[in-house]
């Protein structure tokens, strides 16, 4: 009885947490093109965003003045899976680099904390993503 309690509690911890995402790169869903596979994800504190180099010439880079205070600058590589565990709750706003006037875009909420949900809205958008990224911002 005492290990089906202890297995009962340590399979809780691991599953009751375990609402990582992945997110892919893509060229094309639909019928959009240069696109993340799911624009808005909301995630708890310490979950892990896993974003899928699917097809090539995508990468992932955190907005300037798109992140909660006190988060780092964060920029992958071209063409590589890359992952990041939120420590800091708020909305993440990020981009393809060379596609983000194409509207490859996307937003991460963390622990349904929009508080930085103003200086989400001032981020000066471009092209394409100009026109989609109200409609995101509205649904945040």
């Amino acid at each position: 009885m005492k290990y089906l309690i202890t297995f009962a509690f340590l399979f809780y911890s691991f599953t009751a947490h375990a609402a990582d995402v992945t997110i892919e790169m893509l060229n094309k869903s639909g019928k959009e093109i240069m696109v993340y596979s799911k624009k808005i994800v909301r995630v708890d504190v310490g979950d892990t965003v896993f974003w899928k180099a699917t097809d090539k010439g995508h990468n992932v880079e955190f907005i300037k003045g798109g992140v909660p205070e006190g988060v780092s600058k964060f920029r992958s590589k071209f063409n590589k899976d890359t992952e990041y565990k939120f420590t800091i709750p708020g909305i993440y706003a990020y981009w393809c680099t060379p596609h983000k006037s194409m509207g490859m875009i996307g937003f991460v909420v963390v622990g349904d904390d929009k508080s930085n949900l103003e200086a989400i809205k001032k981020i000066r958008f471009s092209a394409k993503s100009k026109k989609i990224a109200p409609d995101l911002i509205n649904s945040l």
